[in-house]
């Protein structure tokens, strides 16, 4: 963001005359008492959210459910009075979503910093592999998780139940710049048929 979207976004909010007093260059002031309304959803999209929000408690991933516990905690503080969150909804916590040995919660970190990966992997003939990979999403199922990454060794995309990865180490390699551009070819080639 520049200065001038600033100055321009200043004086967009005084033309829909918001109390706002000041000039570009000296600076801007909100009148007390006045603050700007929160944003505000719908019922459905409340619903939806908090639903959204409480199957995350089925990953698997304690980092994602702490995190939406609090997301959720935070919206339903933020309510506006005689607004309660919705009662009526409630999400099974079952899953058949088994332990691992890697965290869901690296692995999504290592997806963000485009970092490869060496990985030790049991193939569905129980067979341990060695790859070494480009983790570009993580896909939560009803009974796994499941790592979409570009394989080294086959060349070419591949996906890794993450309960079937032994060990799991970067390489100190990364493709930063690449990830993003992978990401949508592999969404391309694996979109579902319609």
């Amino acid at each position: 963001m520049t200065i001038r979207t600033v100055y321009r976004d200043m004086a967009a909010l005084q033309a829909m005359r918001l109390p706002i007093h000041g000039e570009a260059g000296v600076g801007y002031v909100l009148r007390s008492g006045f603050d700007l309304p929160p944003l505000m959803f719908s019922p459905d999209e409340l619903e939806a959210i908090l639903v959204g929000l409480a199957l995350l408690g089925r990953t698997g991933d304690p980092v994602l459910e702490r995190a939406a516990r609090n997301a959720s905690a935070k919206i339903t503080e933020v309510l506006p009075e005689g607004t309660r969150p919705p009662t009526a909804l409630h999400v099974s916590r079952w899953n058949r979503i088994p332990q691992t040995l890697v965290s869901p919660g690296a692995m999504r970190r290592f997806i963000r910093d485009e970092a490869e990966l060496r990985v030790s992997y049991l193939d569905l003939q129980d067979q341990r592999t060695e790859r070494r990979i480009k983790p570009l999403a993580v896909i939560y199922y009803i009974d796994a998780v499941v790592l979409a990454a570009w394989c080294g060794l086959r060349q070419d995309f591949r996906h890794f139940r993450i309960d079937r990865i032994l060990d799991c180490a970067p390489t100190g390699e990364t493709f930063v710049g690449q990830g993003a551009a992978m990401l949508a070819r592999w969404e391309r080639e694996n979109r579902p048929p319609e």
